[in-house]
């Protein structure tokens, strides 16, 4: 076999092996330096040659250079500003106080889950964490209003999605770091998509409890509080968190303090709401802190697995093979483009964002020369189809999360019943921000001068 066909005979086995269920990380980690040591063989005369091979030589390059890398310092703050939020008993309020100040609009419930999830996962930005907390406070909530199961475990599932786009988003800047883009100009364009796509939703909620008001009904009035306390819930619960939320990425977007010195800014934002609101234990910020190095070290490993895993299979001709077929195909950039994109949506399907981001991703991005795509454009456009690798049956990982906490309440095909529409919105806004591109790229624009390549 020749190199570029060992190349995609590593790509195919890479994907057979993550299907059967091999950790992702350690998966590519092995066969980086399996095939690597293949790439790089020059041949043993003695034992001590058999570890004298370029590969370890690689390994050690990667890990040192994962982690020295500046923009990935702010990936366990955030995650740890999350956890410390997840635990100051913060959503349930938040999910009360909106759930009454939307009492009068159709899927009042439903609205509040969802703004509920945006601002929590924005928060957050972990996707179980908001999927699984939202699915023990929200669907019991919607269930004892009488909500169609479908309906709510749809919203609950689309909703929790949103933090991997709404900046500030850990998936940006694992993209900054993948691409060598700024991280900050990633946040600007992220903003109108991510607030698109969130209206989007609750338009859809909206619309389908019109045309259909059994699947929500509106709340009894003698639940309602008096109008004061309700304004007084949200001010106490609303305010506090999106404020937080609004200095880090007010002072990212404004060139007051990088990724990192907002999330660390963050971090300790949320241990102040945390003690504000009574919650801070010692307990829980240990909680967080073993999550939070759980949750950092994983991405660590999958990004020296990851580079490893590349390096070679670009080194053997891989990228190369790929680049060639794509650029004999002759194609127009909206064709490169909707080819590209179909690829990630049915990627998926059987892998996670940080797969298809790490190693599929990184293998189109030196063609958006050859086509003229500005890459935040093309930034925004994957960033909205990994939502779609949430949403997609059969490994759908919201509906798993979601039906993990709810065992026997509902059954997993009813989950799938429940987003497929929500998936169709995804698709909706891609198209949407294609024909508009300065939906992702005018505030970049606006606030940083126009892109120079």
């Amino acid at each position: 076999m020749t190199n570029p066909e060992v190349a995609i005979l590593m790509l195919c086995l890479f994907i057979v092996l993550v299907l059967l269920g091999f950790p992702i990380a350690f998966t590519l980690l092995a066969m980086g330096v399996g095939f690597g040591y293949f790439a790089y063989y020059t041949g043993v005369d003695s034992f001590a040659d058999i570890f004298n091979n370029n590969i370890f030589y690689l390994l050690n390059q990667n890990t040192y250079s994962v982690m020295e890398n500046d923009t990935l310092v702010a990936i366990p703050l955030f995650l740890f500003m999350g956890y410390v939020v997840e635990r100051a008993n913060i959503v349930d309020r938040l999910f009360y106080s909106l759930q009454m100040a939307a009492r009068n609009l159709p899927g009042s419930m439903a609205i509040a889950a969802l703004i509920t999830c945006a601002v929590f996962s924005t928060a957050s930005g972990i996707v179980g964490a908001v999927v699984t907390l939202m699915g023990l406070l929200a669907f019991p909530a919607m269930a004892n209003a009488q909500y169609n199961k479908q309906f709510a475990s749809g919203v609950i599932c689309a909703g929790g999605t949103l933090g991997i786009l709404i900046p500030p988003s850990i998936m940006l800047i694992v993209y900054a770091a993948i691409a060598e883009l700024s991280p900050l100009r990633l946040y600007a364009a992220a903003v109108f998509p991510g607030l698109m796509l969130a209206g989007l939703y609750i338009v859809y909620v909206v619309i389908r409890v019109l045309l259909n008001p059994q699947i929500a009904p509106k709340p009894n009035q003698k639940d309602i509080p008096p109008v004061s306390k309700i304004y007084l819930d949200l001010l106490v619960s609303f305010v506090p968190l999106t404020v937080l939320i609004m200095l880090v990425l007010g002072s990212i977007l404004g060139g007051l303090a990088t990724p990192a010195e907002a999330a660390a800014m963050g971090a300790l934002g949320g241990l102040v709401l945390a003690m504000i609101y009574r919650s801070l234990t010692w307990r829980k910020v240990k909680e967080s802190v073993f999550l939070t190095a759980k949750a950092t070290a994983m991405v660590c490993w999958l990004f020296v697995g990851s580079w490893t895993f590349a390096s070679v299979f670009s080194y053997l001709g891989g990228h190369d093979v790929i680049e060639h077929w794509f650029l004999g195909m002759n194609l127009e950039p909206w064709q490169f483009l909707i080819m590209v994109q179909l690829i990630i949506f049915f990627l998926g399907w059987p892998l996670e964002w940080s797969e298809i981001l790490i190693i599929f991703v990184p293998i189109f991005l030196p063609m958006l020369d050859t086509f003229g795509v500005n890459p935040y454009f093309f930034a925004m456009l994957v960033a909205l189809n990994l939502q779609t690798s949430f949403l997609t049956p059969p490994m759908a990982m919201s509906a798993y999360y979601l039906k993990g906490v709810l065992r026997n309440e509902i059954e997993l095909v009813d989950i799938f019943k429940g987003i497929l529409p929500y998936l169709g919105i995804v698709i909706f806004s891609m198209v949407l921000m294609y024909q508009f591109p300065g939906i992702a790229l005018w505030l970049p624009d606006y606030l940083f001068g126009p892109y120079i390549p």
